[in-house]
């Protein structure tokens, strides 16, 4: 943080006993949680010495050796100074050794100009410390910072009843929502829908015009007014250029003299956002130098949590006192959130869809792999020839199967519900510097089945990139299936939430669903079926897909979605019910983005946004994405469009929740090592960081202070201490880079044209399979030459063929025409075929290209 020379000790300091009352004020008090009830938030330390509450006081571990008192500083930022006004700060202090501090009341970046320093002895004895200054500048974001570093020996600081009060009271917070023209701050696909919204309390129509990067006046029209928007309590109007497909950077619409934020239209703006989002994960890797050469030198760092001073390390731990007599080998994995813990709960629908984006590619025409594959996204592990973002998969999912009780331990089959610090820690704290014991916590039923749905969709898609571990997946599922219906009722502790979050859940049938649902797609096996039937959930909608959308606490959807795209032994009817959960849900998160001014997908009970609301909102996408490749409705992709734009940019705050997304994003979320606002030396976010959102419950000690009475919708402030509305996490991340891969997928937002016919039938034979493949030229124009492609999504291997020329790779495979069918006329049929040898389940494979264009497909058995 900052230096500031000391200016001295200034008069009217004073010392008083530690048992005397603060004297009586009516001025307004400064300091949030300045007696730490709240925990230590909005309260900040030096990466050296982390903070935690002990007896009801804000304690820091100082090492030896500090040369400067302002190597380790205590601090918070955010006080509104006004000039000329007089301040009184007050506060105890404790140190277990005697050590000169220094107390700053300064400017919170260069050039650090104070408006008070002291330096005042602190000793063992707690006394009573009352400072004043009169403010020689307005300050509307000043820093408190105890700076308490200079001593040879290790010392605990200890701080409590922090008091700064003078002023005159700060006006009500009024966030800056900019411009009261609300458009998408990316941009809108080419062919795909283009609205936004105004915040005007007029009632007639205004004139609206769409003006290209020059100014010069592309489209023009009127404004709808749509009265009160409920959940902002703004009056709104909204405006529509659906018409205009003129590919450009730099548009802008303007209403009444107000003009948006700059935006673009074109066909291919989502690209980076899905590798962004994507990259998020190996960013937040536990166990793992993040690689300068990968992601930039802002962001890296040593590997965190691997036993390395001061680390305690993953690789070795206990479980927490009376719950286990064993230890873990738990490395590995992701960071979940802001902290350092591991949640098996919050992995296992983070790293599920992750896997889903890719298993998509296998069965929608107008999914494609390529950004997907070996080589494209940024992490280690390339030239493998398994694609990318499985390899990213596999980091969480070995974590996962760690976190199992042991055989022949109690609970065996079991997953520990989570993994992290014994106390809480302070912001800003790079993980390998955190130096806090390390805990296993009880396990659980609803982990177990977290794990055993995950690790059964790992077994069916590694099966054809390593066999061995696929296999060692498909053990760790149906262990925790064997043990979570022996033990169906073990239920996490809501007030388990010392040093990391609780993540408590009374319900766990959705997890049996989601498990049972994913065992049956990987092995056929009827029993699984059977339980997925028998579920209470399974035909219930609002049970599986609630409208205020999928959570890591409601996880059944996970498992109708794959039911409904993944090739299985389902009857026809059976699939039709599964199916009409997903397109009944779709048609509700339509309906809600069609009626809302601001187009978002999201109608919570009660109006009530909760914490994470953007990530309900992305989950609700992927339903309606989902619908889409089932039906090809553009109702369902439409809404996908407007629920991104309310993302980034299009909603009450005119505020884009990704960093690095439009030009007013979010770059302060709450995270320990990206904690840019708290000390400048530390990078802001990575670009593609999707920020919690309004939470309407303010649980934070920042989001009381500045958003009490707050509309739903509004409920939200960019401060790296707005834990409550200003999170990043993994499950936030997930079903982002699930709707950004979708979206880049769909192009120009043009209906997917194909231009040829693929009829693939096979038959088995004992130990084989004869395979029947006919491609038909749809299009108006000749083919020559050319080349299918498809993907096995399991272990087939071509044998021989006739009729084309076949190679295979892994599971892709490629037939091209030989000299006497090299052309394909219009209208025309080439029919080749071959032998091959299945093992396990066979699926045929569902998505063709010819020459790299989609095609319609007919399979037959």
């Amino acid at each position: 943080m900052g230096v500031a020379a000391a200016a001295g000790l200034l008069a009217g300091a004073l010392v008083a006993p530690a048992n005397a009352a603060p004297p009586l004020d009516e001025a307004p008090e400064l300091i949030v949680n300045g007696d730490f009830s709240a925990g230590t938030a909005p309260w900040w330390s030096t990466a050296n010495s982390p903070v935690a509450v002990s007896d009801g006081r804000l304690c820091a571990d100082v090492p030896a050796g500090t040369e400067n008192a302002w190597d380790a500083i205590v601090g918070q930022n955010g006080l509104a100074l006004t000039a000329g006004e007089g301040y009184t700060l007050s506060y105890t202090a404790t140190s277990t050794v005697p050590v000169t501090i220094r107390t700053n009341v300064q400017m919170a970046a260069e050039p650090w100009t104070t408006e008070l320093a002291t330096a005042q002895p602190v000793g063992t004895t707690a006394e009573r410390v009352t400072e004043t200054f009169t403010a020689a500048a307005d300050h509307d974001a000043a820093q408190l910072a105890f700076q308490i570093g200079g001593s040879a020996e290790a010392l605990t600081f200890c701080v409590d009843d922090v008091s700064l009060r003078g002023g005159t009271a700060p006006p009500p917070y009024e966030p800056d929502t900019g411009s009261p023209v609300r458009i998408n701050q990316v941009g809108y696909l080419t062919h795909g829908p283009k609205s936004g919204t105004l915040v005007t309390d007029g009632t007639d129509p205004l004139p609206w015009t769409l003006d290209s990067a020059d100014g010069t006046r592309v489209a023009g029209g009127t404004t709808v007014p749509a009265g009160l928007d409920t959940a902002s309590r703004q009056s709104v109007h909204t405006f529509d250029f659906s018409a205009v497909t003129t590919e450009g950077e730099g548009y802008t619409v303007t209403v009444a003299g107000e003009r948006s934020e700059p935006f673009a239209i074109g066909d291919d703006l989502y690209a980076s956002l899905r590798s962004d989002a994507l990259a998020y994960f190996y960013h937040n890797r536990s166990g793992i130098e993040i690689d300068a050469d990968i992601v930039g030198e802002q962001y890296a760092r040593p590997a965190g949590h691997l036993g390395v001073s001061p680390n305690q390390g993953d690789n070795d731990v206990p479980c927490q006192p009376g719950v286990c007599d064993y230890r873990l080998d738990a490395a590995g994995g992701w960071y979940d959130a802001g902290d350092h813990g591991k949640y098996v709960v919050n992995g296992g629908i983070s790293v599920a869809q992750l896997m889903s984006t890719y298993e998509r590619t296998l069965y929608e025409e107008t999914a494609d792999a390529g950004p997907l594959g070996d080589g494209e996204l940024r992490l280690p592990e390339h030239g493998n020839a398994t694609p990318d973002i499985l390899d990213e998969a596999r980091w969480e999912l070995e974590f996962l199967m760690r976190m199992q009780v042991p055989a022949g331990e109690p609970l065996a089959g079991m997953a520990h519900h989570k993994l992290h610090d014994k106390a809480w820690t302070g912001l800003p704290l790079r993980p390998d510097r955190d130096p806090q014991p390390r805990e296993l916590h009880p396990p659980t039923t609803a982990a177990t089945l977290n794990l055993a749905a995950t690790a059964a969709q790992c077994a069916r898609l590694f099966r054809v990139y390593d066999a061995d571990f696929a296999a060692q997946c498909l053990s760790a599922a149906r262990s925790a299936w064997t043990a979570a219906k022996a033990h169906p009722d073990i239920l996490a502790d809501p007030q388990d939430a010392t040093g990391g979050g609780a993540y408590s859940d009374d319900d766990v049938r959705d997890e049996f669903y989601w498990a049972a649902a994913e065992l049956f797609l990987t092995t056929g096996e009827d029993g699984y079926r059977q339980e997925v039937l028998r579920s209470p959930l399974h035909g219930d909608t609002d049970a599986v897909f609630p409208r205020g959308g999928m959570s890591w606490g409601s996880v059944a959807g996970l498992g109708a979605l794959n039911l409904a795209s993944v090739p299985g032994t389902l009857s026809d009817d059976q699939l039709a019910t599964v199916r009409g959960m997903v397109t009944e849900a779709a048609d509700g998160y339509a309906a809600d983005s069609a009626r809302t001014a601001y187009g978002l997908p999201y109608a919570p009970d009660d109006g009530h946004y909760v914490w994470g609301s953007n990530s309900q909102v992305a989950n609700n996408m992927v339903v309606l994405g989902s619908a889409h490749d089932l039906t090809g409705r553009s109702a369902y992709r439409d809404a996908v469009l407007r629920g991104l734009d309310y993302l980034l940019g299009r909603n009450a705050l005119n505020q884009s929740y990704v960093t690095g997304y439009g030009e007013r994003d979010s770059r302060n979320q709450h995270h320990r090592f990206w904690a840019n606002q708290l000390d400048p030396a530390l990078p802001n976010p990575a670009p593609g960081s999707l920020a919690g959102g309004p939470n309407a419950s303010i649980e934070d000690p920042v989001a009381q202070a500045k958003l009490k009475g707050c509309a739903p919708a509004m409920c939200y402030i960019d401060d790296i201490e707005s834990w409550a509305t200003n999170e990043i996490t993994v499950n936030w991340n997930a079903p982002l880079a699930w709707v950004a891969s979708y979206v880049d997928d769909l192009g120009g937002g043009e209906p997917a044209q194909t231009r040829c016919e693929v009829t693939y039938t096979s038959q088995r034979w004992s130990n084989g399979f004869t395979t029947q493949v006919a491609v038909k030229n749809t299009g108006d124009r000749p083919v020559q030459p050319w080349r299918l492609d498809w993907t096995f999504a399991d272990q087939q291997q071509v044998t021989d063929a006739w009729g084309a020329d076949i190679g295979q790779t892994g599971p892709r495979v490629t037939a091209e025409g030989v000299s006497w069918n090299a052309a394909i006329a219009p209208g025309a049929t080439v029919r080749f075929g071959f032998n091959g040898r299945p093992t396990g389940l066979v699926h045929d494979p569902q998505v063709f290209r010819l020459n790299g264009q989609a095609c319609g497909t007919t399979s037959r058995r």
